[in-house]
């Protein structure tokens, strides 16, 4: 009976997904570790021309990237969009969640923290100090990494040949739409962020809506994530809730670093299209 049962289930498997499904499997074993083309095809049993084209179509879609400074493949944070439901459900780092939540309930409003890799940002956490005020992003949800304040935050502490190379692109979405960008507000805003360790976006995306972002920091103070706090709350009152986001970002920086944002696999970025 259970060989019958084995043999009917893998008539209707479809080789490319497995295949698919196998190489993500056996990434996520490596760890941070980078896997060739070769180590791939191996370990998978298929040839180098089908496994490349798998792993094309998996980086497309994020679920895979190559590593540019070792060469080969891991696991990419695509699988949060995926996993996005799935992970509401699980533990947060148990450092950073108390702060979050404390931050959320003293700010009286939504505070998300989130995650960079390459030239995008990942939302890996997401608590509500105020319900009902309608603002609120799915976990896993996916923004270029120059978006509004958030996007100011990890700028400002970026070094100067990333940030030029950043500033090069085409489309920059500080704020909101590419053909509202102004260099010169920018590069103020980006001074005062160095300043004060916080940055604010006063309804430039959305009218009435504001948000106060702080970048989280390594060890040698490049930006590996941020804590925004959103809310339709005055300006007057999100200058006074950016040191309240300055301590939360010192405090997960200082007990979780990297290691809750993914082991900074992406510490240098190209940023050039």
């Amino acid at each position: 009976m259970n060989n019958r049962s084995d043999i009917s289930a893998k008539a209707y498997r479809v080789p490319a997904v497995d295949q698919a499904i196998r190489i993500m499997l056996y990434l996520a074993n490596s760890g941070s570790s980078p896997k060739s083309l070769t180590d791939i095809c191996l370990e998978v049993g298929i040839h180098r021309s089908k496994a490349y084209s798998i792993l094309e179509t998996l980086d497309e879609y994020g679920f895979i990237k190559k590593n540019p400074n070792r060469g080969g493949y891991v696991l990419g944070p695509g699988l949060l969009t995926v996993t996005g439901k799935m992970l509401e459900t699980l533990s947060l780092p148990r450092i950073a969640e108390p702060v979050l939540y404390d931050l959320a309930k003293k700010a009286g409003a939504t505070v998300t923290l989130g995650i960079i890799s390459d030239d995008k940002t990942y939302i890996i956490a997401e608590y509500l100090g105020a319900p009902g005020i309608g603002i609120s992003s799915p976990i896993g949800h996916v923004n270029p990494i120059t978006y509004g304040a958030h996007g100011k935050a990890i700028a400002a502490f970026l070094p100067r040949t990333e940030l030029e190379e950043l500033l090069k692109n085409k489309e920059l979405y500080f704020y909101g739409r590419p053909e509202k960008y102004n260099k010169t507000k920018l590069q103020r805003e980006l001074a005062q962020c160095r300043r004060d360790g916080f940055t604010l976006e006063l309804g430039d995306i959305q009218k009435g809506m504001k948000a106060v972002a702080a970048p989280v920091l390594d060890q040698n103070s490049y930006p590996v994530g941020y804590v925004t706090i959103v809310g339709f709350f005055t300006e007057e009152d999100a200058l006074k809730l950016g040191p309240l986001a300055v301590d939360a970002v010192k405090t997960i920086s200082k007990e979780v670093g990297h290691m809750i944002l993914w082991q900074k696999a992406n510490k240098r970025r190209s940023f050039s299209k």
